[in-house]
């Protein structure tokens, strides 16, 4: 395992990934990531939907007009939901299990990208979400944050930059 300081720095997103397929032991670790995650009141009422499918990835990829393109290459997606009458904080909580899988994925040294679903429609007005939850029959209660794209890296991504930091965006005590 890498020091997390080093891991936070190398973890990029990664939009092109190789043909191969991750381990089913990689795809537990990084699903045991969201599931240890830390939600509001502990409630873990997220949910987890995981695809290989290349003609649900394609889908996938088209519920959304822009931006979401990479998830039809990538060997896997997990598309992260909640309901919120279940949970109050359901974007809170999805977005840290979101984030939690990411950087298991980062320490396998697997890349992944975050396509954002949420509030965003298809230029017809169709809600992504509801695209969504027509391909993978995922209930009408569900709202979904995001697909998140998983593979073996296909390109190469410097670490973040430290001098790009921006400490002033940072306010001790007072604004």
């Amino acid at each position: 395992m890498k020091d997390f300081k080093d891991l936070v720095q190398m973890r990029r997103s990664h939009r092109k990934f190789t043909d191969e397929e991750i381990s089913a032991d990689d795809v537990r670790l990084i699903l045991r990531a969201a599931l240890m995650s830390p939600t509001s009141k502990g409630r873990r009422a997220w949910h987890f939907t995981v695809v290989d499918d290349k003609t649900d990835l394609q889908k996938l990829a088209d519920a959304k007009e822009l931006y979401a393109q990479f998830v039809a290459g990538a060997p896997l997606a997990v598309v992260v939901s909640c309901s919120p009458t279940e949970d109050e904080c359901w974007i809170e909580d999805t977005a840290i299990a979101a984030i939690s899988m990411q950087m298991q994925a980062e320490d396998l040294g697997l890349g992944s990208c975050w396509a954002q679903m949420r509030d965003n429609h298809l230029t017809d007005g169709t809600a992504s979400e509801d695209v969504i939850r027509g391909i993978l029959n995922i209930p009408d209660d569900q709202r979904i944050l995001c697909v998140l794209a998983f593979g073996h890296k296909a390109d190469e991504r410097k670490p973040q930059n430290e001098d790009r930091l921006k400490w002033e965006n940072v306010h001790i005590g007072q604004w």
